[in-house]
């Protein structure tokens, strides 16, 4: 499947909301880069894709559930935050796979 192109918006397309398209948009980029069960194995020591994978899963819980307007922050705000940092400790190599708790 080819991807979508991703429309581009003017800033003062919708002010107060995220551009229409966006959380959509990062859904599917999320999906695409989801590791799933039958490939954790393969995947599991590749920390860009886990860092990939993460970065969009922040991705889309902000853009999902944070009002963009809002000053104060949000727990939404927050859990983005959480999945960046986890994100950046894979990036980093601070972070690395726990094992499979079948397999010990």
């Amino acid at each position: 499947m080819a991807p979508t192109p991703i429309p581009t918006y003017r800033v003062s397309d919708r002010p107060n909301d995220w551009p229409t398209g966006a959380p959509e948009a990062a859904v599917e980029l999320q999906r695409l880069l989801s590791i799933g069960d039958r490939q954790w194995h393969a995947l599991k020591h590749q920390r860009s894709r886990r860092g990939a994978e993460q970065l969009a899963s922040a991705l889309v819980m902000l853009l999902q559930s944070d009002e963009p307007a809002r000053l104060k922050p949000t727990a939404a705000r927050q859990q983005a935050v959480e999945l960046l940092e986890h994100a950046l400790g894979w990036l980093k190599g601070e972070v690395s796979d726990p094992g499979c708790p079948s397999h010990h």
